[in-house]
């Protein structure tokens, strides 16, 4: 459905990373402005009973998105997924290596290591964080309205540049850990978008009317790199609306 999940990478980005876009977007700032590695700005490596916390001691740590951190680790968490998306963005998966996303962030290089361990958890706490972002399925009245309108979230979140959206897809070919909260996160999409095939036509398989209106989006403009040439966010949003009738 959605291109992949959006979690706010850029601020000045489109909203097509949404969930309904199901384009990942990563943090708070803008994924192509690197964080300040600055002493004053730099988030050092927490010490004493911090260091000892289920959150940063155990292997659950693997998977962030399980805590709901605030505060500085909310603050550390941002910069270091900001990081991620402008190492992806710049130079691709290898580009995206802990070192890497220490310098960029300015978080101690042993915090990203405790806390996320190697580059397939970063990935999949990107994941997750664009999974965590609140998004509303849209209700214009019509089950192609809706679906168009979902398209169109997508096709914005694939053809803006950078596309942190096809950074991440990518990304995740090359990584186990990602591909499987790539999954989760398209799990979450597609549930929160059933209601509009829900309210629209009761009883019909949800999924399947989704898959048949945003997957040739992605066919399109990730995997063919195709330009996105006239309406097609209506032109497959019909289609997947004729699956109904």
């Amino acid at each position: 459905m959605e291109p992949i999940p959006q979690a706010p990478t850029g601020a000045t980005g489109p909203q097509a990373a949404d969930p309904a876009t199901a384009v990942p977007r990563v943090t708070g700032r803008q994924a192509t402005a690197p964080a300040t590695n600055s002493p004053a700005t730099a988030v050092p490596e927490t010490t004493g009973t911090a260091a000892t916390s289920p959150a940063a001691a155990s292997p659950a740590a693997a998977s962030p998105a399980a805590a709901r951190p605030g505060g500085r680790t909310a603050r550390t968490r941002e910069r270091v997924l900001d990081a991620v998306a402008s190492l992806l963005v710049e130079g691709g998966f290898d580009a995206l290596t802990v070192d890497a996303v220490a310098a960029r962030s300015g978080v101690h290089r042993t915090t990203v290591y405790r806390r996320w361990r190697d580059t397939g958890a970063l990935l999949a706490d990107s994941f997750d964080a664009a999974r965590e972002q609140p998004w509303q399925p849209p209700d214009t009245g019509s089950l192609l309205g809706d679906l168009t309108e979902i398209n169109r979230q997508i096709v914005a979140a694939l053809t803006e540049e950078p596309s942190i959206t096809r950074a991440l897809i990518t990304a995740s070919f090359r990584s186990p850990t990602a591909a499987d909260a790539l999954r989760e996160f398209w799990n979450d999409r597609f549930t929160t978008a059933a209601v509009v095939v829900e309210r629209a036509a009761p009883g019909a398989d949800a999924r399947t009317v989704l898959i048949a209106s945003c997957a040739p989006i992605f066919y399109e403009l990730a995997l063919m790199r195709s330009p996105a040439t006239g309406d097609i966010a209506e032109q497959y949003a019909r289609v997947g609306a004729a699956a109904v009738t």
